[in-house]
């Protein structure tokens, strides 16, 4: 293994602090009292808490004075200035914590505990007066070095795919990335508690599974040992919550990760989140008004208002949203009626609108491309796209009144589409035959046709209720309400390329 030159002087100060017994690495435990943000946040001189606190995090900066210094630490909530002075510190004769091991063996990126107390600087700067000072963890590689000219901050992690490779450091030097994945969270929670005070039950459903379904997509294909029989990743969770509605539960949804062996880019991780959610007794007019609520209240949750900034976009998320059917947006933005078109037709059209097809599009497929190409990307504000040719949507109920279409939905917001949702089929006989079409569509070339599952099937032909689906994904909605370009923003580790490295693969 190579190292740099700063990689090689730190590994020989490593050694230099194991030679006075040092441990680099302490096992004991660390108390820790309080965080940078809630002493910027709350010092008051007067408070006790304040006159004697134990913090710990990751130099950042380092000011020199010679028997004194000011250093910044880094820990989970933020950064805080610290003032060490070596006759504090040093409470003997022996100058050695302070002379050799904090001036001379400790770097920035190194983890301290210190303590001590809270005042405030001759400059107005809330800082730590360090009386104690301990080094919880040495570090070995240097930090990307964060440089300032003219008030602007230029650093080393200027490549995504760094950043994205090693977010680790990504957390600790980029500015606002934790808050990105905090909001994450809190849009996750959010959607959970709304769900948990309707009555919902979360529930967990297989991953690997020896059927895909629930989607049209191509899945990644494992092979089970012991059992000697093909599995599947996930590439939908739907059919297992529809056997849950079968089963007699009246709601419930699952935050799933799922997995479609696709290509990728700024929108698309072949793992990927969404939340499915079931309920019996209802439609998808009374799902299209849940969404609009659910949403709605994320991003007020997040952002104390219905408005959200994305890109050059203000997004408003407050009720109702627009909605168009999807024939009625395809003649909108291309003002070509092809409600009553056949495949041939479709193929013209897609010609005339320089679409790309090929033989194994059927007329669904057709209309999805018009779609996709056409249509999305000029819808911004939350739109719904409702009543689906019944090509399209293998799964969802046929119209109560127009023949041809299904009751489903789509949520397309800033030019993407952000959730799916049916009337969900529950005819079993009408689902066999949707099957089989999926079926015929893949002896065609269709590499994302939906199989045949038996088992679904008998389900369905014990009963279920008329039952509303929803999935909505979880990644491009944290997108849209954290102003993120890419997915690769808003997952901790994004699938990338095996990273070459001295003619060596690392994974």
């Amino acid at each position: 293994m190579e190292f740099s030159e700063q990689e090689l002087i730190r590994r020989q100060k490593l050694t230099e602090l194991e030679k006075i017994g040092i441990n680099p690495y302490p096992a004991e435990e660390f108390d820790v009292n309080t965080s940078a943000i809630h002493i910027l946040k709350n010092f008051d001189s007067e408070k006790p808490e304040f006159k004697s606190i134990s913090i710990a995090g990751r130099i950042m900066s380092v000011r020199d004075m010679g028997k004194a210094c000011f250093c910044v630490i880094q820990d989970s909530s933020g950064k805080i200035q610290l003032y060490i002075r070596r006759d504090d510190i040093c409470k003997t004769e022996d100058k050695t914590l302070y002379d050799i091991v904090f001036k001379k063996l400790v770097d920035i990126g190194d983890i301290i505990g210190v303590k001590g107390f809270v005042f405030i600087t001759k400059t107005g700067e809330t800082s730590i007066h360090v009386e104690d000072f301990k080094l919880l963890s040495k570090a070995l590689k240097p930090l990307p070095i964060v440089k300032e000219k003219d008030g602007e901050k230029f650093d080393e992690v200027n490549d995504p795919e760094f950043r994205y490779r090693q977010r680790y450091v990504d957390l600790i030097v980029t500015e606002g990335v934790k808050d990105t994945f905090r909001k994450r969270t809190q849009l996750m929670n959010t959607m959970r508690n709304y769900l948990d005070e309707k009555g919902y039950l979360e529930v967990e459903t297989p991953i690997l599974q020896p059927l895909y379904g629930g989607a049209a997509a191509k899945p990644f294909k494992t092979h089970h040992n012991t059992l000697d029989m093909t599995l599947y990743l996930r590439i939908a969770n739907e059919l297992y919550l529809k056997r849950l509605i079968v089963g007699g539960f009246d709601g419930v949804y699952e935050f799933s990760k799922d997995f479609r062996n696709e290509g990728m880019s700024r929108f698309h991780n072949p793992e990927f989140t969404q939340i499915e959610l079931y309920v019996a007794y209802k439609d998808y007019e009374w799902m299209m008004n849940l969404v609009e609520e659910m949403l709605e209240k994320v991003a007020i949750n997040l952002h104390g208002t219905t408005e959200v900034q994305v890109g050059d976009n203000l997004i408003n998320f407050q009720r109702p949203w627009k909605r168009f059917t999807m024939y009625e947006a395809i003649q909108h933005f291309t003002g070509i009626d092809i409600s009553e078109m056949t495949e041939t037709e479709l193929i013209q059209v897609c010609n005339q609108l320089d679409i790309h097809t090929d033989k194994s599009m059927g007329r669904g497929k057709l209309i999805d491309e018009i779609f996709g190409a056409k249509c999305e990307p000029h819808l911004i504000q939350p739109t719904f796209i409702t009543d689906y040719p019944v090509e399209m949507s293998p799964l969802a109920k046929k119209h109560r009144s127009k023949p041809g279409l299904v009751e489903r939905f789509e949520a397309i917001c800033n030019g993407k589409e952000i959730c799916n949702s049916f009337s969900e089929l529950n005819d079993p006989i009408d689902q066999r035959a949707r099957f089989e079409s999926q079926l015929e569509l893949g002896k065609r070339g269709d590499d994302e046709a939906m199989m045949l599952d038996e088992d679904f099937l008998r389900a369905l032909e014990y009963g279920m209720p008329p039952t509303a689906g929803l999935g909505i994904g979880i990644d491009r909605l944290s997108m849209i309400m954290t102003n993120q370009p890419s997915i690769q923003d808003v997952l901790f580790f994004p699938q990338m390329r095996a990273e070459q490295k001295n003619d060596a693969t690392i994974l």
